[in-house]
């Protein structure tokens, strides 16, 4: 097979990957703290000096999402750039979505279940007898007029890799650090962050995106027929 096709089939693997990942960022245009994704690909020069797409690199937008008060004292969200830690079966999680909920035994969690994390990397507990929680900025938890636990904000390190967990989760290569220093990041109570998606601009790039992948398909079915025909000549039209 000539060099040619292996270039266009490279290059629609990567177009593959470039949808998949553009369907998935309108997908959860509606999800809180959802951060977008992209693909970002390089040239691979062969030893032949042919020029092939490479498997491609994730980066996140890490773009603040609008904030939406809620006045739900068990939303919360973050000004600035840090992140919240949860936990989950595959290890600990940074997220944006501040969408809380205690459980019977008073623990915190995300709407999903994933409990969610103080300072130190321990589950947030509260007393569900001691009535509504407070939530300060410094993410002091405070009930009845005291104080019951701090949540955690944490900034990813920079160059980072990271990787999706679940929906509006990111897991790091590195350890993530506690943020002390609030002048710069602190907790919204009674708000939500919205996903940092621009679905108009997903929507273009999907169409775009689309087209090249169909233009490639095209050339493909091209040069297959012209190797069918190559075949046919070369073995006297049987």
């Amino acid at each position: 097979m000539e060099a040619g096709l292996y270039v266009l089939v490279s290059g629609q693997l990567a177009l593959q990957r470039r949808l998949d990942t553009i369907a998935n960022n309108v997908a959860n245009s509606a999800t809180s703290g959802f951060r977008a994704e992209n693909v970002t690909f390089d040239s691979v020069l062969s030893r032949e000096s042919i020029a092939y797409s490479s498997k491609g690199g994730t980066t996140f937008s890490m773009a603040a999402g609008g904030l939406v008060q809620t006045d739900n004292p068990l939303d919360i969200a973050i000004q600035g750039d840090a992140f919240f830690a949860i936990s989950t079966s595959g290890g600990t999680a940074y997220t944006r979505d501040g969408r809380l909920s205690v459980s019977t035994t008073g623990d915190v969690q995300t709407i999903d279940g994933h409990p969610l994390l103080d300072t130190s990397g321990s589950p947030l507990q509260v007393n569900p007898g001691l009535g509504p929680v407070t939530i300060a900025p410094n993410g002091v938890i405070s009930q009845n007029g005291g104080p019951v636990g701090t949540v955690g904000l944490f900034k990813l390190p920079a160059g980072a890799q990271l990787l999706r967990a679940g929906g509006a989760g990111l897991m790091s290569n590195s350890p993530a650090v506690p943020v002390i220093d609030f002048a710069e990041n602190a907790i919204r109570q009674g708000y939500v962050e919205n996903a940092n998606v621009n679905p108009v601009r997903e929507m273009t790039r999907l169409v775009a995106v689309s087209r090249t992948f169909e233009a490639l398909s095209s050339s493909l079915d091209q040069s297959d027929r012209k190797f069918d025909e190559a075949i046919r000549t070369l073995g006297g039209g049987r």
